[in-house]
């Protein structure tokens, strides 16, 4: 939800696709494993005893969410299937086999988390603005074209989550119109005789709005009133809707706006109140228990927390929700690429620890929908390729945003639509998006930023997700392994320990050569290191880090 203003090529060949995972209640979607080209694992000599200091801990216990690489998609944007111009739900399972085929082998990404971004009836092109929680938006197709994409999104192997907006609806839902008029639902949302001087908790602007001789409240703008959750029967009714579309198929949620349900009065009042964060740990408790009293897995809840991790870990109090979004981890990130310093994400990166319950996840991401995208953030196609390598190297549950594996830029300008560009799939009239005329103007260079370009070229973006993914699927050490950090300024290593383990990951952030001085003593004894990304033999003797270089090595 927008706040309203809210590494060199790769040489080598591509590694088979990594195993697709498995889950017994997800019918048809295990396939046999296939091997990644990496060395034979063996268990690693015991870590000498300066290693660095633990950064990360590693994940005890992962649950199924921990190991998943996610996918957020924008319908509107991703593949029409009608010739409208808009994206929709057949368009998106007529794509599902790039995202995942379920099958080993092939081209697919691996992607086995996928976010949809809200898909209920609403209005406007974003969708934040809901008015019916029950149904779907129309335009992107009927219930039973929902139905088949969660059934085929699941036989491939898929889990999907949806975007859930619980802070408000829109300004024409029926709750809103029949409060507005006196007729029912008073007391849905909330209202004020008198002007309240509320300024946005984000913001200056008014969180109070005009309606007659009356105001109310509506945090993000007059168009989207919030609900009032000190009514129970607000409560009672999100919650059902929450259970009914767990009910339909989905397995969690991507949970907009968290900080905000309830207020307790103006400014410190308006975010992260000790009875907003009750109402999370309640709702959160219910969904677990719906869901396993039903015999399924836990369902995923990943809160938009858009704050510091201080603030957000506490939505993911012991019973709270099971992941938030690292949003200080992102900012980091793209801070030590824009400046080839390696400090902010390490300082980042080695504080969470501290603030989360141990086990707790984090969903890492380099850039979302309210974003400008991050090949437009950063400088060169080999900055690219870098953040690439962190956002999988680093622990975390990966989120990609739908592009961004071939580069997609932004659109002109820093508008939310031109953070949500059509999916550019070919070149050519319409990048493969639509036979008709697109929503949204698509970008210019498909040429070479498109799925198409980029596939079947060793040395592409596409190409280096695609093993990265494959990578960190098949590799417990990236996935869920302790985390020590070694370098500095340009130099950045990322040491990934699980019990049978090891794997350096070595980064030039700069644009001149260096020769890491990481020693044995600090990586612990080994006798030989194999590149993961051509699964050669390139040591013990750690090669060197070419300008916006980068390398996998499995320590063995």
């Amino acid at each position: 939800m927008s706040l309203w203003n809210r590494g060199v090529a790769l040489l080598g060949f591509l590694l088979a696709c990594a195993p697709k995972q498995s889950d017994p209640t997800l019918a048809d979607a295990a396939a046999a494993d296939v091997e990644v080209p990496v060395a034979d694992v063996a268990p690693d000599v015991a870590p000498a005893a300066d290693l660095p200091s633990l950064c990360r801990a590693a994940t005890p216990n992962p649950q199924w969410y921990q190991r998943a690489i996610g996918y957020e998609v924008f319908v509107r944007s991703f593949q029409d299937s009608d010739g409208d111009g808009i994206g929709d739900f057949k368009g998106l399972t007529s794509r599902l086999d790039y995202l995942n085929d379920g099958k080993p082998g092939g081209s697919d990404l691996g992607i086995d988390l996928l976010w949809l971004m809200p898909v209920n009836a609403s209005p406007s092109d974003h969708g934040y603005d809901v008015t019916d929680y029950r149904a779907l938006n129309p335009q992107y197709g009927t219930d039973a074209d929902f139905d088949a994409l969660v059934a085929a999104a699941h036989a491939r192997g898929i889990r999907v989550v949806l975007d859930l907006v619980l802070n408000h609806s829109s300004n024409q839902h029926a709750w809103f119109q029949a409060s507005a008029a006196g007729t029912a639902k008073a007391d849905w949302y909330l209202w004020s005789p008198v002007a309240m001087d509320w300024k946005q908790p984000f913001g200056n602007s008014p969180s109070w709005h005009a309606d007659g001789k009356r105001w109310y409240y509506g945090v993000f703008s007059s168009s989207m009133p919030d609900l009032n959750y000190t009514n129970p029967a607000v409560t009672a009714e999100m919650t059902d809707v929450s259970l009914a579309w767990l009910d339909r198929g989905v397995d969690g949620y991507r949970l907009d706006a968290v900080r905000y349900l309830v207020e307790t009065g103006p400014g410190a009042g308006q975010k992260d109140t000790a009875p907003n964060l009750a109402w999370w740990q309640t709702w959160a408790a219910q969904l677990r228990q719906h869901q396993l009293a039903a015999g399924k897995i836990e369902p995923l809840m990943v809160g938009e927390a858009w704050a510091a991790n201080a603030v957000a870990a506490q939505y993911q109090a012991p019973g709270g929700l099971n992941m938030t979004f690292d949003f200080d981890l992102a900012s980091a990130l793209l801070t030590s690429l824009q400046t080839a310093d390696s400090q902010m994400l390490a300082q980042v990166l080695c504080a969470e620890d501290t603030l989360f319950a141990p086990g707790a996840t984090r969903g890492t991401f380099l850039t979302n929908h309210d974003m400008v995208r991050i090949a437009t953030q950063l400088a060169s196609p080999a900055a690219n390729r870098l953040a690439a390598v962190l956002l999988f190297a680093l622990p975390g549950t990966p989120w990609v945003y739908y592009g961004e594996e071939i580069g997609l830029h932004n659109g002109d300008g820093t508008a939310d639509e031109a953070k949500r560009q059509p999916m550019q799939w070919q070149p050519g009239a319409g990048v493969g998006f639509t036979t008709g005329t697109p929503w949204q103007a698509p970008n210019a260079d498909a040429d070479t930023v498109s799925v198409q370009a980029q596939t079947g070229q060793p040395g592409s973006l596409l190409a280096l997700y695609r093993q990265l993914i494959a990578l960190r699927q098949a590799t417990d050490a990236l996935a869920v392994g302790e985390t020590r950090l070694l370098g500095s300024g340009a130099s950045l290593g990322i040491l990934r320990q699980s019990a049978t383990q090891r794997v350096l990951v070595g980064l030039n952030l700069g644009d001149a050569a260096l020769t890491p001085g990481w020693t044995t003593a600090q990586l612990g004894a080994y006798t030989q290191a194999t590149d993961l990304l051509t699964g050669q033999v390139v040591g013990p003797t750690l090669p060197n880090l070419p300008a916006h270089g980068f390398w996998l090595l499995q320590l063995q």
